[in-house]
């Protein structure tokens, strides 16, 4: 295979293809939603989507009505990023790309009993998206690099925080779907120091909106809760963030509106 943007086939309107990466030669499926619009001439804001398999194809058909104009917004480019598998949520290879290294003792059991697969790859697939993912986009559309969103549920909201932390000029946006904080003993919640720290040295800083169920379990909604609360005095450096909380929506039926306010947020100008 390639990494060669022109080496597409359509998909129900869209571009699929294959791109490995140079990290481990592990293999993705990249979904390409590009707009039939011009693009605003600044180039097109950017939605990168973890578990594209998923979730790429509501994206872009979301992206494609509240767009339309005379009142929609700017029209956006939407990159989903899924695995070979084809499956929704691929636990072997999503566990490895968006979690941080850690013992077996500092996981819960998980449900079906089994092992959990191998873990610790978040900064080998965020240096994927950064320095490979990324430069081939931008090579073949116009991007404007100056609105970027990433967006990513569960343990992909966990590697969304995760990203933010360490890496807080990767994007402008930062989507956090149900993140799962509780990851290593809540160990993500350690690089949150490093984070306030660039923030404090002021300049241009990202923006953050975690979304969560009401319904999801209460642990995950309390975890959200706080970390949104404990990011609020950093409002005054500058720095947004916000969180939305879904009534009556569980894990997996608070993506359609996770989704919808991720294209507010990304796209609103000045909001």
């Amino acid at each position: 295979m390639t990494n060669d943007l022109t080496s597409t086939r359509t998909v129900a309107g869209s571009l699929v293809r294959v791109q490995y990466s140079k990290h481990r030669q592990l293999e993705y499926r990249i979904m390409l939603a590009i707009p039939k619009e011009a693009p605003p001439k600044d180039g097109y804001p950017i939605i990168y989507a973890l578990d594209g398999d998923a979730v790429f194809d509501t994206i872009a058909e979301a992206a494609r009505l509240q767009t339309r104009k005379p009142h929609g917004y700017d029209p956006v480019i939407v990159v989903g990023i899924g695995y070979p598998s084809g499956e929704p949520f691929d636990m072997t290879r999503r566990c490895y790309d968006f979690t941080m290294p850690a013992h077996a003792e500092n996981l819960p059991a998980r449900p079906n009993g089994l092992d959990w697969p191998e873990s610790g790859g978040a900064d080998r697939f965020l240096a994927f998206i950064e320095s490979e993912l990324k430069p081939e986009i931008e090579k073949a559309y116009p991007v404007d690099q100056g609105r970027q969103a990433i967006f990513g549920h569960s343990l992909g909201g966990l590697f969304v925080l995760h990203a933010l932390f360490s890496r807080p000029q990767s994007f402008q946006h930062f989507v956090a779907g149900s993140p799962s904080i509780w990851w290593n003993k809540h160990a993500v919640l350690e690089e949150q120091q490093e984070f306030e720290a660039f923030v404090h040295q002021g300049g241009e800083l990202p923006r953050l909106l975690i979304t969560i169920g009401a319904e999801e379990l209460p642990d995950m909604v309390k975890d959200s809760e706080q970390l949104a609360e404990s990011l609020k005095p950093l409002g005054e450096k500058g720095f947004h963030s916000a969180i939305a909380k879904f009534p009556e929506e569980g894990h997996v039926s608070v993506l359609p509106a996770a989704i919808s306010r991720l294209l507010k947020f990304a796209l609103s100008k000045g909001c």
